[in-house]
C-alpha cells in the first residue's frame, strides 16, 4: 500500500501514462510529470480546504464510489491515455473526472489550470488537456485507495486533513492560497519582546505588520477583479452543493443521465414533460456547469458533461427548439461584452450541433449586459449576470 494518497496518485504516473500525454501536449515527460504531479496536487489540496462544508464530502464520495469508476475503467484509462484525451474509449471516466473538477474548484477552475500551465511551462488548451487528466487520474486513484482500505466518506476525510500539508510541496508557488490551504510565507515568526532594552525592536515588528497588511488587502484587493474576469460564464455561479445529488433519469429512448437533482438539466426536463407549462419568451433555464477560456469564447473541457446531457435530451425530444442566450455583466466595453456573450452562446450552440443535434431546431442571440438578473454594484450580481441560459421555443 502508498504511504500517502499522493503516492498513491503518482504510482500511476508512469510511462503509459507519461508518453502519450506528453506526446499530445508536445513537451518532454519530464515536463508532463512536473505538471500532472502539480494538477493531481492542487486537486487533492482543493479536495482537503472543502471538508468541513457541509454535503461536499458527501458529494465528493459519491464521485469517488460511482459504478463508473471502477478498476477496469481506471485501467482502461492508464492504459489509453491517447484515445481518452481524443474522448475515445476512456471517455466516461473523464466525463466524470470533468464534474469532479468542476465539483472542486467551481469558479476557481480557470485560475487553477492557469497557474498549472504557467508551472509546467505552458497554457491554453495544453494546461486545459493536463488538467482533464489529472482530474479522472487523482479521482480514478482515490477510488483505489477507499476499495483497498475500506475507507468510508469520514476515513478519507480525516486522512485528507491529515496529509494536507504533504500536498503543498508540489504546489507552484502562490497557488496554495489560491486552494485556501497552509502558506509558509504568510505567518511571521513570533518576536518576544523581554526587555526594556529591546524596545528599538517595536518599530521593526510594527513595519513588518504594516508590510503584511498591505500584501493582505492588495491580495485581497487583486482577487474580485481576477475572478471577474477567470469566470465571464454563468457556468459555475451555482455551489456544488446548491446542485444536490445526482440522480439517474431515463430518457424516452432509452438513454440514462446521471443529472443533479437542481441542475439545469432536471430542470429542463421537468418544463418540457410538464404540459401544463407552455412555451413563453422569459422562461429560461441558465447553464450551471459551463466554463470559457478567460475573456474567450472556447468551451473548457470540464463543460462537456452538461453539454452532453443537454444534447441527450433534445435528441430524446425531437419536437423540442430552443435558442442559447450569452450574457455579461455590464464592466468593460458595450461592444465587448456583446461580442463576446454572441460568441459564446453560438459555440454552446455549434457544440450541441456537434452532438447531433439538428441544427434546424437551435438558435443562438447574445445581449451583452441586457436583462441582468443580478446587481451589477456587487461581485455577486455580476457574477449572476455572466451567464449562458437555454429557452425552449417549440415543445
Amino acid at each position: 500500500m502508498a504511504s500517502s494518497i499522493m503516492d498513491t496518485v503518482m504510482s500511476f504516473m508512469g510511462p503509459q501514462v507519461l508518453g502519450p500525454l506528453a506526446s499530445h501536449l508536445g513537451v518532454s515527460n519530464d515536463t508532463a510529470q512536473r505538471g500532472l504531479q502539480a494538477g493531481s496536487a492542487a486537486i487533492l489540496s482543493g479536495l482537503a480546504s472543502k471538508t468541513d462544508e457541509p454535503g461536499f464530502m458527501s458529494q465528493i464520495f459519491g464521485l469517488i464510489t460511482n459504478p463508473a469508476n471502477t478498476p477496469s475503467a481506471f485501467t482502461s484509462l492508464t492504459s489509453n491515455v491517447g484515445s481518452a484525451l481524443t474522448g475515445g474509449s476512456a471517455s466516461p471516466l473523464m466525463d466524470m473526472g470533468s464534474r469532479f473538477l468542476s465539483t472542486i474548484f467551481g469558479t476557481r477552475l480557470n485560475g487553477v489550470t492557469d497557474a498549472i500551465g504557467q508551472f509546467a511551462g505552458f497554457g491554453g488548451s495544453k494546461a486545459n488537456m493536463l488538467m482533464s487528466m489529472a482530474g479522472p487520474l487523482v479521482l480514478g486513484a482515490l477510488g483505489q485507495r477507499v476499495r483497498d482500505n475500506n475507507l468510508t466518506a469520514s476515513s478519507l476525510t480525516s486522512s485528507l486533513k491529515s496529509e494536507a500539508s504533504g500536498f503543498q510541496r508540489f504546489l507552484p508557488s502562490g497557488l496554495s492560497s489560491m486552494l485556501g490551504g497552509v502558506t509558509g510565507a504568510v505567518a511571521p515568526a513570533a518576536v518576544t519582546v523581554t526587555k526594556a532594552t529591546n524596545r528599538w525592536l517595536w518599530p521593526v515588528v510594527l513595519l513588518a505588520a504594516l508590510l503584511l497588511a498591505a500584501l493582505w488587502f492588495f491580495n485581497r484587493a487583486k482577487q474580485p477583479a481576477t475572478e471577474a474576469v477567470q469566470n465571464a460564464t454563468n457556468a459555475v455561479s451555482s455551489t456544488a452543493g446548491a446542485l444536490g445529488e445526482f440522480l439517474k433519469s431515463k430518457l424516452p429512448n432509452g438513454v440514462e443521465l446521471n443529472i443533479p437533482q437542481n441542475g439545469m438539466e432536471n430542470k429542463l426536463l421537468g418544463f418540457i414533460t410538464d404540459a401544463s407549462k407552455p412555451v413563453d419568451e422569459t422562461t429560461w433555464f441558465n447553464f450551471d456547469r459551463l466554463l470559457f477560456d478567460t475573456n474567450q469564447a472556447t468551451l473548457q473541457p470540464s463543460s462537456q458533461e452538461q453539454l452532453n446531457n443537454i444534447a441527450a435530451i433534445l435528441k430524446a425530444y425531437p419536437n423540442v427548439h430552443v435558442k442559447i442566450g450569452g450574457y455579461t455583466d455590464n464592466t468593460g466595453d458595450p461592444a465587448t461584452n456583446m461580442a463576446l456573450s454572441t460568441a459564446r452562446a453560438k459555440n454552446v450552440m455549434d457544440a450541441l450541433i456537434a452532438q447531433g443535434v439538428d441544427a434546424s431546431r437551435l438558435e443562438s442571440q447574445g445581449y451583452g449586459d441586457q436583462y441582468p438578473v443580478g446587481d451589477n454594484s456587487t461581485e455577486e450580481g455580476r457574477q449572476m449576470n455572466r451567464r449562458i441560459a437555454l429557452r425552449v421555443t417549440q415543445k
